[in-house]
């Protein structure tokens, strides 16, 4: 995944959305931030992250978002979004 550039914009919202990081260290970790932006993202936050972040990306760290953080609405309206399968299951932890 590509790395998501430190602007005040973006910044602004990692600071809302991943509140228990900097948002620096939010921004280091695009799939991380970008599953709190599908999970608790507004439209205008949406507005600000696809400044900078295309669908490309967006679908990128859909597939590879960490397990525990988008909730089944979130997960079924994004993948709606993007092009993929609503109903396809959400990320699961394993455990072995």
């Amino acid at each position: 995944m590509t790395k998501l550039p430190r602007t005040p914009e973006l910044e602004a919202v990692a600071a809302r959305l991943v509140w228990f990081k900097s948002p620096e260290a939010a921004l280091q970790s695009p799939a991380h931030f970008l599953a709190y932006f599908f999970a608790y993202g507004t439209p205008e936050d949406a507005k600000t992250v696809r400044q900078y972040v295309n669908d490309d990306a967006l679908r990128e760290a859909l597939d590879h978002a960490p397990p525990g953080i988008i909730d089944a609405r979130s997960w079924a309206y994004w993948n709606l979004i993007l092009g993929g399968d609503p109903e396809r299951p959400l990320p699961q932890r394993r455990f072995e």
